[in-house]
């Protein structure tokens, strides 16, 4: 897998990737990520894969984070592990 550009963003990293005739966009925040897929025959190019991550698309992508640190934190909390 090869790093072939980022996207700014204020709150998210986004990274855009190449790797096996597909282009990964990466979406982290904290300890969380999301990883979606794109054949490049599809969306050649990086500034095909950029404009993928519109404004709606990271709006969702937002969302799903929010949902994902809720599962996790309800998940820690009914499960609090040991003491470091």
């Amino acid at each position: 897998m090869r790093v072939i550009g980022t996207i700014p963003h204020p709150s998210i990293r986004i990274t855009v990737m190449n790797m096996n005739d597909k282009f990964i966009l990466r979406f982290e925040a904290g300890p969380m990520e999301q990883i979606y897929k794109f054949d490049q025959q599809r969306y050649p190019g990086l500034g095909n894969v950029q404009k993928l991550a519109d404004d709606p698309f990271v709006k969702s992508v937002l969302t799903v984070f929010n949902t994902m640190f809720t599962n996790m934190k309800e998940s820690m909390e009914r499960n609090p592990g040991r003491e470091i």
